[in-house]
């Protein structure tokens, strides 16, 4: 499988092709981030990577590739809950608007394609330009919004799915015209309707039984009839080295002022909020912070700490005891799946704050992986 990677950010897709267990080759990685470039050179360095703006491929360079496979992530901005939702009228989509204008004019051999993006990008006039360009070349395809929670990952981070398919391949299940919110292939046991998922979850499915011993969690419903698996605790993806932890400390301003918006999980949480590119930037919404103290010691200085006056030295006092800390760059990397350090790793010439960032504008490897098995079984 000849895979064409655009929008290639620190790799997540690449990843996610590596997981999945199909046959495959990237045969080129594109991105105009040249932070994001340093770091997918770093772990991908025989591939060839191009460096400049995605509105500068031809047709007749990406049939030279010869892809079968085209995998990305575009800009998620013009789309986003907290953006202007300019869409097409936002400069940031000209690279996906000329992607699909480039559809016509590809191969045949360019049977699959996969494409990432953030809620409401399913409403917007991109998708539909998207999919009926798709229908013109005799692709059929499904839509999904699917969340890592499903899959076993305690991480919230709800995103837009498009898998495609050239006629006259056809899906292992059933397409729908409409949006569907649940992964089409039972997540629960070893025992799925589609022998080539089985394993896939094997790891997440293996911790969260584990995890079951010390807290009983219900499993996440579904209203498709599916059940999915229990998250693993938050436990089994932080960082020992306590000494270095220290750095990630909370500062007081934001036990101050910030405190009243945290999102603040303990080892055994089963769930953090979504991190986004301004974590440990921005305060409200951008992902979770961690105290090791119980939950319900939580709550009641949290409850006490609403009686006092925001940002007084007894407010920021009270906020010190429970020791809050960002999560390491190496803990939000394994809760979007990404693998361990001999597989995936920083340059050290990339800071903290960028490693937040390239983070954030990245994929969940292991929801990737999962969509391109079910993409590519016939």
């Amino acid at each position: 499988m000849r895979v064409l990677e655009l929008y290639s950010g620190i790799g997540g897709m690449h990843y996610a092709c590596l997981e999945s267990g199909i046959t495959h080759e990237v045969v080129a990685a594109s991105d105009i981030n040249t932070i994001a470039n340093e770091v997918y050179r770093h772990n991908f360095p025989s591939v060839p990577l191009i460096c400049r703006n995605i509105q500068s491929l031809k047709a007749l360079e990406v049939n030279k590739m010869a892809p079968d496979m085209l995998l990305m992530s575009p800009p998620c901005q013009p789309f986003t809950r907290v953006g202007l939702k300019k869409d097409v009228a936002d400069q940031r989509t000209c690279s996906l608007l000329h992607i699909i204008s480039l559809l016509p004019d590809l191969s045949s051999n360019l049977r699959y394609i996969l494409v990432e993006n953030v809620k409401g990008f399913e409403l917007s006039e991109s998708r539909n330009k998207l999919v009926e360009a798709l229908q013109q070349q005799q692709f059929e395809f499904q839509e999904f919004l699917l969340n890592p929670m499903q899959f076993g990952i305690p991480n919230s981070r709800l995103r837009y799915y498009l898998l495609a398919k050239r006629s006259p391949l056809k899906f292992c299940f059933k397409i729908n015209s409409t949006v569907m919110t649940d992964f089409p292939v039972s997540l629960d046991d070893g025992k799925t309707t589609n022998e080539i998922m089985d394993g896939l979850n094997a790891k997440q499915r293996e911790m969260a039984e584990a995890d079951e011993a010390v807290e009983n969690e219900e499993r996440i419903p579904s209203d498709g009839g599916l059940s999915y698996p229990p998250c693993f605790t938050i436990q089994r993806i932080l960082e020992d080295d306590n000494a270095s932890l220290n750095s990630f400390l909370l500062p007081e301003n934001v036990l101050g002022k910030r405190s009243v918006v945290l999102d603040v999980v303990t080892p055994r949480s089963k769930r953090s909020c979504c991190f986004t590119k301004a974590y440990g930037h921005y305060s409200d919404g951008t992902g979770s912070v961690l105290t090791t103290w119980k939950m319900s010691d939580v709550h009641t200085v949290r409850a006490n700490n609403r009686r006092l006056e925001l940002d007084s030295d007894e407010q920021v006092n009270e906020m010190k005891k429970l020791k809050l800390r960002y999560f390491t760059p190496r803990e939000v990397a394994r809760l979007m799946c990404f693998p361990e350090d001999k597989l995936f790793a920083f340059p050290d010439t990339i800071t903290t704050k960028q490693k937040y960032r390239l983070l954030g504008n990245s994929v969940n490897v292991h929801v990737i992986a999962m969509l391109i098995a079910l993409l590519t079984k016939d």
